[in-house]
């Protein structure tokens, strides 16, 4: 199974491609871990990234794709991979197809999980962790039992700036701008399965785990 992960930010996508990974025996390949990997093992890619990244630069396209590639090569992915936080853009999606051409390899699919925006806001926007323990609570999912004190620990529970509306909001808008033309980029190949994402993290896994021809 080789397949792209698609997804608004708090759509669960990181949740669901542990569950992949697990079910099909593939690694999750996350982008932002591969740069680290590479800069902490000082590669020549990785010098290469930490030059933009240190001059807070996007990493351009051509490099972003090596590094992938050169992950994509390693013997954990013989049968297959999750891309997660790659391709973000159509041009960065074609420089990917190329690259699995060149590697003949073929992507069995872009799995797509759809929250809407709303559900999304109040899901990111209502996350709180302890100060102290780090403890991750909900405003509406899992509240603490005194408001803003920790039910282990009893420091502060405090919001992340990530999760903060306004960032939320900017995060959705740039998803919506440069990501979600992916959708119809996978749609038009006929590569396309998009799962609803259910406030039952179960109720979702389920829904993937069919999608992907898997009980």
């Amino acid at each position: 199974m080789r397949l792209v992960l698609l997804g608004a930010p708090g759509a669960g996508k990181g949740t669901q491609a542990t569950v992949i990974s697990e079910k099909f025996k593939i690694p999750h390949i996350s982008t932002g871990d591969i740069f680290r990997s590479n800069i902490k093992n000082g590669t020549e890619l990785g010098k290469k990234a930490k030059e933009y990244i240190d001059e807070g630069l996007l990493v351009p396209d051509e490099l972003t794709i090596d590094i992938v590639k050169d992950r994509l090569k390693q013997d954990d992915c013989k049968n297959g991979f999750i891309l997660d936080g790659f391709p973000r853009t159509i041009p960065q999606a074609e420089y990917l197809d190329k690259a699995l051409d060149s590697m003949e390899v073929n992507l069995d699919c872009a799995l797509n999980i759809y929250v809407s925006d709303e559900e999304i806001i109040k899901r990111m926007s209502g996350r709180r962790l302890c100060s102290g323990c780090g403890k991750g609570y909900h405003t509406i999912y899992i509240p603490t039992r005194v408001s803003g004190i920790c039910d282990s620990c009893g420091a502060a529970v405090i919001q992340r700036e990530d999760d903060k509306e306004e960032t939320v909001l900017s995060r959705l808008k740039t998803y919506h701008e440069q990501t979600e033309p992916l959708i119809d980029y996978y749609e038009r190949k006929g590569k396309l399965v998009t799962v609803e994402g259910k406030k039952n993290v179960e109720d979702t896994k389920k829904a993937v785990l069919e999608a992907l021809g898997a009980k």
